[in-house]
């Protein structure tokens, strides 16, 4: 397994739209394993999709469940070819991207979604998913899409915040 470079703007790179996952062979697994390995490694990372490492397929892994606080969650998901079916109401919330390392943002999310997507081996799965699960879901299919957080920013004058330099231990904030 590799750490693997994260693009950050303000790459082009990051603008382009992923391609569908058409085999699910070894060479997926070994990539989404360094994947997996470069979202443990990034400081306080809930999500990761492949274009922010330069490999432009649907793929995407989240993992809710080390947030610090108990939040409705499935657990660390591999998810390809994602396609949210579903959506309902709204939620601001402040987001934060390994691709956008010095900043944070309030961003309008779903407050509700249906997803479905492929796993690993190719066999469709269906998850609803509600509140930080659900954001963090948005913000990596949106990564897919070639759109990054501060591009849902209501405003830049008033949304987008300078980052605080990352705490060593205990208390970090979580990056979607």
């Amino acid at each position: 397994m590799a750490i693997l470079e994260i693009l950050k703007l303000p790459d082009p790179r990051l603008k382009e739209v992923a391609e569908d996952v058409v085999h699910f062979d070894r060479e997926l697994h070994r990539f989404v394993a360094d994947l997996e390995e470069t979202r443990q490694a990034g400081p306080a990372a809930v999500g990761i999709a492949a274009p922010q490492a330069g490999r432009w397929q649907r793929i995407i892994i989240i993992d809710c469940s080390t947030t610090g606080k108990p939040v409705p969650n499935h657990g660390r998901l591999i998810l390809v070819n994602p396609e949210i079916t579903d959506w309902d109401g709204f939620a601001l919330g402040r987001e934060g991207c390994l691709s956008v390392p010095d900043y944070t943002g309030n961003v309008i999310r779903a407050a509700r979604i249906k997803l479905r997507a492929h796993d690993p081996r190719g066999e469709l799965q269906a998850y609803e998913m509600e509140g930080f699960e659900a954001r963090a879901l948005q913000h990596e299919v949106d990564h897919l899409d070639g759109i990054l957080f501060i591009d849902r920013l209501v405003s830049r004058r008033t949304d987008l915040f300078q980052r605080k330099v990352y705490q060593k231990g205990g208390n970090r904030k979580k990056q979607v």
